[in-house]
């Protein structure tokens, strides 16, 4: 890999790294307890079992588990109608989205789990 690619790879990392940061202290904000975050940080990755139907299902399960913007969209929805729920749901969704894409997962295209808009998985 080229130095400049590298480069680029790294600073998307540490800006994931800051948004799952930020997921983190957005849930210390709420009144839930701690074990809460960890008990629901994976439950976007059930979207997976779209994938037993097939790929282009799969890849739409899993992208709309994972777009930050309806992450963002149901955490103000959950403030503007003070619904602690939905506020945890938003944060947990932004939350797990940044850290799969700390990991190098992105939103899925539909021919291949592995191709996704961060490349392809190794």
């Amino acid at each position: 890999m080229e130095t400049e690619e590298i480069k680029l790879k790294n600073t998307i990392k540490l800006e994931e790294l800051a948004m799952f940061g930020l997921s983190i202290y957005l849930f210390s904000l709420t009144s839930y307890e701690w074990w809460w975050y960890l008990v629901w940080i994976l439950v976007p990755d059930l979207s997976m079992i779209g994938y037993i139907i097939n790929t282009k299902v799969g890849a739409i399960a899993y992208n709309i588990a994972h777009h930050k913007l309806l992450a963002i969209g149901i955490l103000i929805i959950g403030w503007y109608i003070t619904n602690p729920e939905l506020e945890l749901a938003g944060i947990i969704l932004f939350g797990h989205s940044s850290m799969d894409r700390l990991f190098g997962y992105g939103l899925k295209y539909s021919d291949d789990f592995k191709h996704t808009h961060l490349g392809w998985l190794k």
